[in-house]
């Protein structure tokens, strides 16, 4: 699950005996995910049963197993595993650790996954609330603490707040791929609350800064042209979305060689001729088929 690269990049844990590491991966070669799985719950119940949960080697070995439930998809297994981790790195090391941090992203990744957007908004609340602290506004990892709380925000309809936290981390943010990514979050939470002309602009900004950047014919670029379109016609501004869709078609025409975008520009002729036949030009909308 693409959701876990960035909490298997983020779980740095290393085991405290090096021997026990070396066991782990020679039980690892060859097993299937479920016999890994088991592997990892022995290993916990060896630290449980040797150091009790609050000890680091069993906290490690309890996220490892989590983290590895999250991998195969037993999504309330990983939940339950982490929530406990987190009770227990608390207890251990304190809410400002480290190692307390790395779990926290954890549960709140893992939350986001199983549609717990609000559980994983109080998780990344926490997370920015000591990141913004003890790291400042415009580091990094703030602003992307603040981007998947304004994630959750707008997916448990709380679009007031995503809005805020979202124009946030636009300001905060240092690399301008993430800033597009935000304003593209940005625009759906406009549209959310009927800000449908605010939510175009993003998508301009957007459209503009990829166009520079990767080119016109991009699937990227393309993928935000098309999205433009289909706003523009939400909003009722039927001429300027069969300008965006036409022009987005016709390029995407140009690179059709790309089974991505050609998939993307059959979707595009479907709402250009949708957007024509709004419009009343239903002659060039029928000889889109």
């Amino acid at each position: 699950m693409a959701i876990w690269r960035s909490l298997l990049r983020k779980t740095g844990f290393t085991p405290a005996d090096p021997a026990t590491a070396t066991r782990t991966s020679d039980r690892e070669q060859g097993r299937t995910p479920a016999l890994r799985a088991a592997a990892l719950e022995q290993t916990l119940h060896e630290h449980v049963e040797s150091h009790g949960s609050a000890d680091p080697r069993t906290i490690t070995a309890r996220n490892n197993l989590a983290s590895k439930y999250a991998q195969i998809g037993r999504r309330e297994s990983a939940v339950a595993q982490f929530e406990q981790a987190l009770g227990d790195a608390v207890t251990a090391y304190g809410e400002g650790h480290g190692q307390t941090d790395v779990i926290r992203e954890n549960l709140a990744w893992c939350y986001e996954d199983a549609g717990r957007h609000g559980d994983a908004a109080e998780q990344w609340e926490a997370l920015l609330k000591h990141r913004d602290e003890h790291l400042g506004p415009v580091a990094a990892d703030t602003v992307a603490a603040r981007s998947r709380l304004a994630i959750s925000y707008r997916k448990s309809g709380r679009h007031d707040a995503a809005i805020a936290h979202y124009e946030k981390a636009v300001e905060d943010a240092g690399v301008p791929e993430a800033r597009e990514d935000l304003r593209l979050g940005l625009s759906l939470a406009y549209a959310s609350v009927d800000r449908e002309d605010d939510g175009i602009q993003q998508l301009r900004m957007v459209l503009a800064q990829r166009r520079r950047r990767i080119g016109t014919r991009h699937l990227e670029t393309l993928a935000v042209q098309h999205r433009l379109g289909r706003a523009y016609t939400q909003a009722g501004r039927l001429e300027e979305a069969v300008d965006a869709l036409r022009t987005a078609y016709f390029s995407g025409l140009q690179a059709a060689g790309d089974p991505d975008i050609r998939m993307l520009t059959l979707r595009m002729r479907r709402d250009l001729a949708g957007a024509l036949s709004a419009l009343g030009r239903h002659r060039e909308a029928a000889g889109l088929f």
